[in-house]
């Protein structure tokens, strides 16, 4: 399968990269794995320690949000940055909670509920001040004109640097644009989750603003190590995910052994090859892997030192990619929730 993306590829994928008015690395962290959606959490000393490693490794782009453990992993984050708090770029997310106010899922992009989020999340976080503040869904009861409006005060009130939207397509992009310039995109983006290539990669190119992948290593399936996620502990949010599904899992792992053989080719491993893949689709973009594994991190930031050329990027974009994964990758009943292209746009 072949995007509409330039062959080019980035030299030194090493280069920095700009997001919310800064250069970062172009792999940083996402908080999420440490207390929310998966399982086989850490104890809070160990999150705070893979944390400082992170930090000590040079990662410079932290993420976390509202959401993640009901707070509680903002309060993590806000306790491990300390005194190292300036040495990053911290992201954090708003306008998705646990609990419903009659939207699905939990999403309240309401002016009101932005600005009280973003006190909360000052607090947790022990901050005075967040660099990159995401709407972390589109609320279908609130035009994205009036959450964007709401962040941009606070923009201008100095809470946040900016601010991003989270699982958005392009045409939203562009109305939240049109209010105040959208700093970042955070939507899932990797070998087998193509989204972003239908529309929101050359809308992100129009504007001037940063796509931030999560999920870059697929939800671990791109790491290879995943047999039998069926074997998951009872509430890990894979169970619900047809892609890991006993319908499509099998199929689906048959694709690794030709990525892994590829990374062999390349002195890399899956994930690294994995996230050195999207880190070539161009200088706008970047990752935010997240683990609890510091050895995991190491491989993660090993994909800035992957050298790719144009043929590479193609023959592992082949592999694995839209035409080839089983399975959608969110279930029937979470996809209104999300506002992201579900299928090529056609001409």
């Amino acid at each position: 399968m072949s995007s509409d993306l330039s062959t080019d590829v980035t030299t030194d994928l090493s280069t920095p990269r700009t997001l919310a008015g800064r250069t970062v690395r172009p792999v940083g962290l996402g908080c999420m794995n440490l207390n929310h959606g998966y399982s086989d959490f850490p104890s809070e000393e160990d999150a705070v320690a893979l944390i400082h490693a992170a930090l000590d490794a040079g990662v410079d782009h932290v993420d976390t949000a509202t959401l993640y453990g009901t707070g509680r992993n903002e309060e993590l984050v806000g306790r491990a940055l300390g005194t190292r708090r300036k040495d990053v770029l911290l992201a954090s997310k708003g306008g998705l909670t646990g609990a419903s106010r009659d939207s699905a899922g939990g999403i309240d992009g309401r002016p009101e509920t932005l600005r009280r989020q973003v006190e909360d999340s000052l607090r947790r976080l022990g901050t005075e001040f967040i660099d990159l503040y995401y709407l972390h869904r589109l609320d279908p009861q609130v035009p994205v004109e009036d959450s964007a409006g709401a962040l941009a005060e606070l923009v201008r009130a100095g809470k946040i640097g900016a601010y991003g939207l989270s699982e958005v397509s392009a045409a939203t992009l562009e109305r939240a644009h049109a209010v105040h310039p959208v700093a970042a995109v955070q939507n899932e983006y990797s070998l087998w989750t193509r989204n972003p290539e239908w529309g929101l990669l050359q809308a992100c190119r129009r504007t001037g603003t940063a796509l931030v992948a999560f999920s870059p290593v697929g939800r671990a399936f791109l790491t290879g190590t995943m047999r039998n996620p069926s074997a998951l502990p009872e509430g890990d949010m894979r169970h619900r995910m047809p892609r890991f599904s006993a319908e499509h899992y099998p199929a689906n792992l048959a694709l690794l052994e030709p990525l892994r053989a590829e990374a062999e080719r390349l002195g890399a491993t899956p994930a690294s090859l994995s996230i050195a893949w999207l880190l070539a689709q161009g200088p706008e973009v970047l990752a935010i892997p997240g683990t609890t594994s510091a050895a995991h991190l190491a491989e993660d930031r090993a994909a800035e030192r992957v050298v790719l050329t144009a043929e590479d990027v193609a023959r592992v974009g082949a592999i694995i990619n839209h035409a080839t994964v089983h399975g959608h990758r969110y279930a029937e009943h979470q996809r209104p929730s999300i506002d992201t292209e579900d299928a090529p746009v056609r001409p």
